[in-house]
């Protein structure tokens, strides 16, 4: 009768070792600088990242360390993943969450395509479900996986100044699921007020509905009309690559994004 409790502590010790070992080998990520040659790949390949302030840079690339051993790249359509390819993709989506807490728990797979890629989605209307398929440069789904075109999250961080990059884009969403809903409301810093966010972004986006109903020029994507999870993504898309428009067009909204990532791109050079 006494074997049962042995072994039940025995697991319970084997479990526990084993994670502290995973929590101490995340530690060691954390802290360990990249190479002088992935280095080189990050500053060529996301140039935003040359004008990070030299006091976040070790966070820096100590998350794209953590970031790269916890996801699995996948190519797709025969596309062959390679490190220029997982340094691109992870220091986008580090640069989001350089200076903050939050972190992309539930994320373990980026599928990756060579270019635009085919989406089928259900719609429902009562019990009439129609299933459409749709061309995607990407896509973020709740707990993963985050899908993405290889030659647009390229380009859209070699062009680090027109407001649209879709790495920043879904992994906006991915932070606004760490509250358990994509809806435009992420988990806010202790120095944020529920109220004083969702007056902001929801006035703001209201207006930029408006605004794209009526044919007017917008400081953001347009698409962000499709919903508050949208306005949020494109966003933060304008916050990292078009600070200074979206200071001046929607000062609210970058204050907000300033306190939530803990960032002030302004201040960047």
């Amino acid at each position: 009768m006494a074997v049962y409790p042995i072994l039940l502590l025995i697991a319970a010790g084997a479990l526990g070792a084993w994670s502290w070992s995973k929590r101490q080998a995340r530690a060691n990520l954390l802290t360990t600088p990249l190479t002088d040659h992935q280095r080189s790949i990050v500053a060529q390949q996301v140039p935003l990242t040359r004008k990070l302030p030299s006091e976040l840079r070790g966070r820096f690339e100590g998350k794209i360390n953590a970031f790269v051993s916890q996801i699995e790249f996948i190519g797709c359509n025969g596309l062959d993943v390679t490190e220029e390819m997982r340094l691109s993709i992870a220091a986008q989506a580090c640069l989001l969450v350089v200076n903050s807490d939050a972190w992309y728990d539930h994320l373990r797979t980026i599928l990756i395509y060579p270019g635009a890629f085919k989406s089928r989605h259900a719609e429902h209307s009562g019990y009439v479900v129609t299933e459409r398929e749709t061309v995607r440069t990407g896509e973020s789904w709740a707990r993963g996986p985050v899908v993405l075109s290889w030659a647009h999250a390229q380009q859209g961080a070699i062009n680090d100044e027109d407001g649209h990059n879709v790495v920043f884009h879904e992994f906006a969403h991915q932070i606004d699921d760490l509250s358990g809903h994509t809806d435009g409301v992420p988990n806010l810093n202790g120095n944020q007020s529920f109220a004083d966010w969702q007056r902001v972004f929801v006035t703001a986006y209201e207006n930029h509905v408006q605004h794209v109903q009526a044919g007017r020029r917008t400081v953001l994507d347009a698409y962000g009309a499709e919903g508050p999870e949208e306005f949020f993504a494109v966003a933060v898309e304008a916050f990292f690559e078009k600070p200074a428009a979206l200071e001046r067009g929607e000062p609210a909204v970058y204050e907000q994004l300033a306190m939530l990532l803990r960032l002030d791109p302004l201040e960047w050079g």
